[in-house]
């Protein structure tokens, strides 16, 4: 059965697939992790100030919360059946409205089981079929829900980032993506070179440049990927970010006084480190003659 689904003309498409399908999912995540949290920030706040506080049901343990309750058009609450929820295919066919009241719905869903499924390929493409795939997968679909998560509210879920940045250390006792020390002191070196960036910009300008879910995000590439990743990685995202913000300034009005995530940046730039990350070392050591 393993030979069956290791054959090219087998896997390449069945991952696409499963990425449309992830990708669907990962539009609940989307939506529905940033409300958890606000709840158990109020419900936080509530018991300190003494009041009383109703916890919600078992839906809430854990991450059951995204299985339920069933997906519900936001503007009339119809409820989202099974063909209509077809990645990307219903969004086309419905024309993107809801079909009960005709609400516009977001572009959003389509784009992103898109992007998840072509993400999904390329690392698949780049893998192969092994064990590494299926984590850089897991890794890729979580990054696509941070950075969206982080484009819309400017908040990167330590729920997503931290077990993330441990289970990178566990498979690289393994040497999956590198030895184990370097992804340790690419954890720590990750976080501690952000954070003093952080806090040197603070003493500096008075302002603060990038979140600690920033620091996080670092780690976990340092954890992954290793400390040699890192300089690619924050110079890529730099670069990429200060361009990006630069031109969302000058052709699309944006307030010089609203905050870019940097969160998303660091996210592709990582990804793509995962996948090329050696060769464009050694492209750009060869072009110093180092190499």
């Amino acid at each position: 059965m393993g030979a069956v689904f290791s054959e090219p003309a087998v896997f390449y498409p069945l991952t696409f697939i499963l990425g449309l399908i992830v990708g669907s999912f990962l539009n609940v995540i989307i939506y529905r992790l940033p409300k958890r949290m606000e709840r158990e920030l109020k419900d936080a706040c509530d018991e300190l100030a003494g009041k009383e506080v109703e916890y919600l049901p078992n839906k809430w343990f854990g991450l059951a919360f995204l299985m339920s309750p069933p997906s519900t058009c936001l503007s009339c609450g119809h409820r989202i059946k099974a063909w209509e929820n077809i990645p990307v295919i219903s969004w086309l066919l419905q024309k993107g409205k809801c079909t009960a009241c005709g609400t516009k719905l977001s572009v959003q869903y389509p784009v992103v089981e898109l992007l998840t499924a072509i993400f999904s390929l390329a690392v698949a493409w780049h893998f192969g079929f092994s064990w590494q795939t299926l984590a850089a997968l897991f890794l890729t679909w979580s990054l696509i829900s941070m950075s969206v998560i982080d484009i819309k509210l400017q908040l990167l879920p330590d729920i997503l980032i931290l077990p993330l940045i441990w289970l990178g250390l566990m498979l690289n006792l393994n040497d999956w993506f590198t030895d184990i020390e370097s992804a340790i002191f690419g954890a720590v070196v990750g976080y501690l070179s952000l954070w003093f960036i952080f806090h040197l910009f603070l003493l500096i300008t008075g302002k603060e440049g990038m979140g600690y879910g920033d620091f996080k995000l670092f780690a976990l590439f340092g954890a992954w990927l290793g400390w040699q990743m890192l300089p690619q990685i924050l110079l890529v995202s730099a670069v990429v970010g200060a361009v990006s913000g630069l031109g969302m300034i000058l052709f699309l009005g944006r307030d010089k006084a609203v905050p870019i995530p940097f969160g998303p940046y660091l996210a592709a730039a990582g990804w793509i480190a995962m996948l090329w990350g050696d060769k464009i070392n050694q492209s750009y050591l060869q072009f110093a003659g180092i190499g």
